[in-house]
């Protein structure tokens, strides 16, 4: 192992943020600003009609809302229905074809706010959020003109889920307390499905709206009962249908779909298992006309899209995609096609027209953004290697076309921590190969896409063993050739920023330099100033803020900073109320007083993701350069 470029005892002026060399070549540095500023569109909502499709895109340097055509191959103009200053996140179509719903985050908060509009564009208004403090997650329609969602008031830990007039704006609360997430509404708004619980036991309950009658659908004791997530009611109201864990040796502890009775009187019957795998995760699934079910799967990151049958769950047919993940799509209402969400290492987010019935291949949506010259990026290939303990790990290895033998490497940890790498976009990585870095991207234990007990490996205590990967990923790194010696950087955003800086502390020998973006510093003053929703759900993944007060300070960098020596750049959005901003600030003002090697990168209007366009590559500048000049 290499030993530390400095030593803390050797007294080093702390250099202000920008002091390091431009460095980087003119064609370097392009490459990176048009990889970083790339476009994209994502969350795709059909209307009712099928002929029209509403998504979110930054071709304009912040995410809007815009509406296209479908069909035909002739670009057309998008129609843009949201706000200059509007940061969109999400849109929702109306039933009826005559509203679209959508999330704007202000100002880059997290705490964002349901806007409705027609699709002309005409009768824009707020509906519920505007108070800075509340935080409205994104639901669904449950009928013209009712859209259905959950509101933290931003006082508490707790959210209500509430119905939404958007004619009159009149909100009635149909649940109290704890849900997150409503996942579906019966067709007489007298039941519904909730979402609850903590990270890693969030269970779906069945809520009785006049009375707040609630239960879960599937008991604790049962298979699938310890985790479920989204819930609907089959189209004739006599069943539910939940995506859920499926624990035991012929389920292998993943996630899919299961159907339970449900009477008249709201009694649940016995849960029946309709798909699951022994090798991937249901991400998602829909109901189609003709009993059938369509599935996407997570398989080893990749996306299998197929069609099963209702009553068995028989694989009754496979279909391709022109990438490789499928992160969002909307189902047409006949159920014969589909936008789809797809990204892969070469193309940001984008839609693509889907047929079901393999009639036609699909094909991409015409006036989306242009995307990124291929050349500048690089495919990467899935490496298997195992922790210290046996335990079988995996990642995504990005490597410039140029390289043949030890290299320069940036180890990129995932955000989540439950989050995936996946063969999908990542600017981040395909700026760094750009730069002349090789780039390794592991699924630490801890995160998703493995099945519920790969992704609980490191709640609590067992976050401490969990560490133990990390120097496990750079020796095989190693061992392997991959990496050279002493030329190994340490990246992440947001748990992975927080996991950058364990690694930097615990192991600084092993690492070069590091960034940390967006994460956090110390457990305990996360807890203390994140959302209250985000830190009531987060005790079963890091531990309590009081009980456990000791084991958050042994897990926080903040702790152990005087052990870090290697050069480490914080950089994080300004309007933070996720993981805080003083997250990064308290890190940095901490380094300096030791005299590390340490810079701070604010980014003005940012919130816990960085989606300005000029910030983004700002950001991915910075980064490079940073490792450029240290690894």
């Amino acid at each position: 192992m290499a030993s530390p470029l400095f030593h803390p005892s050797s007294p080093v002026v702390p250099e202000p943020f920008g002091a390091s060399p431009a460095g980087l070549p003119t064609e370097v540095r392009l490459a990176v600003a048009e990889i970083a500023g790339a476009a994209g569109a994502w969350c795709p909502a059909l209307s009712p009609a099928g002929n029209r499709v509403a998504y979110v895109t930054d071709r304009s340097g912040i995410p809007r809302l815009e509406v296209l055509p479908v069909g035909g191959s002739a670009p057309t103009l998008p129609l843009v229905l949201s706000g200059p200053d509007q940061e969109v996140v999400s849109v929702a179509w109306a039933p009826d074809g005559e509203w679209l719903a959508y999330l704007v985050s202000p100002s880059g908060s997290i705490c964002a706010e349901l806007h409705v509009v027609r699709p002309d564009g005409s009768d824009a208004r707020l509906v519920a959020g505007g108070d800075p403090r509340a935080t409205v997650f994104a639901g669904h329609w449950t009928r013209p003109g009712h859209y259905v969602c959950s509101i933290a008031p931003g006082t508490g830990p707790d959210a209500d889920v509430v119905l939404v007039d958007v004619v009159t704006g009149a909100q009635r609360t149909l649940a109290r307390g704890g849900f997150l997430s409503v996942t579906a509404v019966s067709a007489d708004e007298r039941w519904l499905l909730a979402r609850r619980g903590p990270r890693g036991h969030r269970h779906v309950v069945l809520v009785e709206v006049a009375t707040g009658r609630t239960r879960r659908v599937i008991p604790l004791d049962a298979p699938g009962g310890i985790a479920s997530e989204d819930g609907r009611f089959a189209p004739d109201g006599r069943s539910v249908l939940l995506r859920a864990s499926l624990p035991g040796p012929a389920f292998a502890d993943r996630a899919g779909l299961v159907e339970v009775p449900l009477s008249d009187d709201g009694e649940l019957g016995e849960a029946r298992v309709v798909l699951c795998r022994p090798d991937a995760d249901l991400d998602a699934y829909a109901l189609r006309t003709g009993g059938t079910v369509l599935a996407v799967w997570n398989a080893g990151g990749v996306t299998e899209l197929q069609v099963h049958g209702g009553a068995d769950g028989a694989l009754v047919e496979r279909l391709d995609l022109p990438e490789p993940v499928l992160p969002g799509w909307s189902l047409a209402a006949d159920g014969s096609t589909m936008v789809a969400e797809l990204t892969g290492p070469h193309t940001p987010r984008g839609l693509w027209a889907v047929s079901l019935d393999g009639a036609e291949a699909p094909a991409r949506l015409p006036s989306l953004p242009r995307r990124p010259d291929r050349a500048l990026s690089v495919d990467p290939v899935r490496v298997d290697y195992r922790a210290a303990d046996g335990t079988p790990l995996h990642g995504w290895l990005y490597t410039p076309p140029d390289v043949h033998g030890p290299d320069r490497t940036v180890v990129s940890f995932h955000g989540g921590p439950e989050g995936q790498e996946r063969p999908a976009w990542s600017p981040v990585a395909q700026s760094l190969v750009a730069a002349g870095f090789t780039v390794f991207a592991p699924n630490v234990r801890g995160s998703g896409g493995q099945g519920r007990a790969f992704m609980c490996a490191d709640d609590g205590a067992a976050r401490e063993a969990s560490f133990d990967d990390v120097p496990a990923t750079v020796r095989f790194l190693l061992d392997a050739g991959i990496a050279a010696p002493g030329r190994v950087g340490a990246h992440g955003w947001s748990y992975g920023g927080y996991l950058t800086l364990v690694a930097l502390t615990r192991w600084p020998d092993l690492f070069a330099a590091g960034v940390s973006l967006a994460g956090m510093s110390d457990l305990r003053t996360f807890f203390a100033a994140t959302e209250p929703w985000m830190a009531a759900a987060s005790v079963t993944e890091y531990g309590d803020p009081v009980a456990d007060r000791d084991l958050l300070a042994a897990l926080s960098p903040m702790t152990a900073l005087d052990r870090l020596t290697a050069p480490v750049l914080l950089a994080h959005g300004d309007r933070d109320t996720n993981v805080p901003v003083a997250e990064s600030v308290q890190a940095h003002q901490a380094l300096q007083a030791l005299g590390a090697r340490s810079e701070l990168l604010l980014l003005p209007g940012e919130g816990h993701t960085i989606v300005g366009r000029e910030r983004v590559v700002e950001l991915a500048e910075r980064v490079v350069t940073f490792f450029d000049r240290w690894v």
